[in-house]
């Protein structure tokens, strides 16, 4: 009965989203699932109607939003569409008066109020609630780590529905990893155009064309000047450009009934341009202002500029979004890159695309810390996505009692040592055949496989010149660690680090005598030996290196074992 009363049709996405919702919260499990939509594509609907199933189930639900008048927006939506049934939809904010507010709290928490809709105030402390079974965060990337986790924390059964347009890169990385679930509404509404999006430095007779091309077809105006101290200035600007137009200005720091009056003025078109700040970013549903307009737009983040962009073309009309930057400065490279990001991607829907890029500039950030970008520093982008992939596999795994599968592939050896090995590209000239070289030597598991690749080798490009002579050597060597359980053989200063070696006493006793200056850490097992020098061993002498300092590592991994040096000989 409510779903038939949503006034316009759900486009095939929409309903798809909501049964995998409702199919989420019937489950034991708490749901933690984002839903990606593009700006407009009608998230707020099924996180109404997920609010709705919550409170049937005799459950609570916060609604949370990141600026005031967002919950404003919000709270009429809730309030509309519940207006049948008897359910109790109150808003939290810091507009909220005191008394109102104390009376909500008491009301969340002797369960007498179902729906609560509100800012960071609903994260406060003090909050308590009766039976929270749903918690819904519109617009996520402009929530913090701590903010989310608190939400978690408030009670473990509780679901989590995510919503937004360009997910935070944190977020769209665990939803890519499995370890959130993900739904994405790809469809626009009907009668939807792209918005027109232009970027460039900043001209007044630009603005000014702009705007009266806006006025002309009657509609209204965003200018956004993302500076509180300098905005009343930026207002005055605009009106010596365009003298006709009504302009108004609206920033997050009025008080309250001020910017009620002023954005609900505007809604009423009362005036032409909304001078305001960043404060629009999220949320606001403005059907008649199709013309955006924003200064300094290369120190504004990608999702900003996306969610902005959204603000226009909410309607039949088309939508235009200029970017500006001022043109007497040069950019950073970042701020290119996502000035062209937003001007490349400006069709329906783009914005997971946005997102997509978001993350590949800025980096996926932290799974178990705070940090919700930064990038993977010391291993690339795909094996990150592997290792977090494989990491949720195997609880998964245990959760449904199924045995942990885990690699019996030989362990990888690290051999860092001053030996110079490698193909020359003027003895295999193809890239990909040199990675493919490199590739299967060190695929190879045994002595005939080594042995294969040469044979190969020889047989296309003719005999081994000697830096992949010492290549070979190098992969003899690690077939060797590998045999004797060795992860790490590599070369610190004038010293030679091999590790892991357990090694009882009577080892212990035949490495002092027979390499009286190695030194044996029993706790990480590893042994280090000072590296030989080359010759008579002089002082002043050089180090040994390349292929002499592979066979003195071999020698001293078998005479540990017993065997005489030289039983396994490294040259190629």
């Amino acid at each position: 009965e409510m779903e038939d009363a949503f006034a316009f049709t759900e486009t095939h996405d929409q309903l798809t989203v909501i049964s995998e919702v409702k199919a989420d919260m019937e489950k034991a499990v708490p749901m933690d699932r984002v839903v990606i939509g593009d700006v407009g594509y009608g998230k707020t609907e099924i996180a109404v109607r997920a609010a709705f199933k919550a409170v049937q189930d005799g459950k609570q639900v916060a609604v949370l939003v990141p600026t005031t008048l967002l919950a404003q927006q919000h709270l009429q939506t809730f309030t509309e569409r519940m207006a049948a049934f008897p359910v109790k939809v109150r808003g939290l904010s810091r507009f909220t008066d005191a008394g109102d507010s104390k009376e909500i709290i008491a009301g969340m928490a002797d369960g007498e109020i179902d729906v609560v809709v509100g800012t960071h105030r609903l994260l406060q402390t003090a909050v308590r609630w009766k039976d929270l079974g749903l918690v819904i965060v519109d617009e996520e990337q402009r929530f913090g780590v701590e903010h989310k986790e608190h939400i978690k924390a408030l009670r473990t059964h509780v679901d989590v529905l995510t919503m937004s347009a360009t997910p935070i890169p944190r977020t769209l990385e665990m939803s890519m990893a499995g370890i959130r679930e993900m739904s994405t509404i790809l469809t626009p509404p009907e009668e939807r155009h792209p918005i027109l999006t232009y970027v460039g430095a900043y001209a007044d007779k630009q603005v000014a064309a702009a705007i009266r091309r806006e006025l002309l077809r009657d509609g209204q105006v965003f200018y956004v000047h993302n500076r509180v101290s300098s905005i009343d200035k930026a207002a005055q600007r605009i009106r010596e450009l365009v003298p006709e137009a009504r302009v108004v200005v609206a920033h997050g720091q009025m008080n309250e009934d001020n910017l009620e009056r002023t954005v609900q003025g505007f809604w009423e078109r009362d005036y032409d341009v909304l001078v305001c700040t960043t404060i629009i970013e999220t949320g606001l549903d403005i059907s008649n202002a199709n013309t955006l307009i924003v200064e300094r737009a290369d120190s504004l983040g990608l999702s900003q500029l996306h969610q902005l962009r959204g603000r226009v073309g909410r309607s039949r009309e088309r939508g235009y979004a200029y970017f500006l930057y001022p043109p007497e400065k040069p950019l950073t490279e970042t701020a290119y890159d996502r000035l062209a990001t937003i001007s490349q991607n400006s069709d329906l829907g783009a914005g997971m695309a946005v997102a997509m890029k978001d993350l590949e500039i800025r980096g996926a950030g932290n799974v178990l810390g705070a940090e919700q970008s930064g990038h993977v520093a010391g291993v690339g982008f795909d094996l990150y996505v592997r290792l977090v992939g494989e990491a949720v596999e195997a609880f998964r795994a245990a959760a449904d009692g199924k045995p942990i599968t885990t690699d019996d592939a030989p362990k990888e050896v690290r051999i860092d040592l001053p030996v110079d090995a490698h193909i020359p590209p003027d003895y295999v000239t193809s890239d990909r055949l040199r990675l493919e070289g490199y590739r299967k030597l060190a695929a190879a598991t045994e002595l005939d496989g080594i042995t294969a690749v040469v044979d190969e080798l020889v047989d296309r490009y003719g005999p081994l010149p000697e830096e992949v002579r010492r290549l070979v050597s190098v992969a003899k060597l690690r077939l060797l660690a590998r045999a004797h359980g060795l992860e790490e053989i590599a070369v610190v200063g004038t010293q030679l680090k091999i590790s892991p070696m357990p090694l009882p006493d009577s080892k212990q006793l035949r490495l002092k005598r027979i390499y009286p200056s190695a030194q044996y850490r029993a706790t990480t097992g590893m042994v280090q030996l000072p590296l030989p020098r080359a010759g008579s061993g002089g002082i002043g002498a050089e180090r040994v290196r390349d292929v002499e300092l592979l066979q003195y590592i071999a020698d001293f991994v078998l005479a540990l074992d017993g065997k005489a040096a030289g039983s396994v000989v490294m040259e190629a």
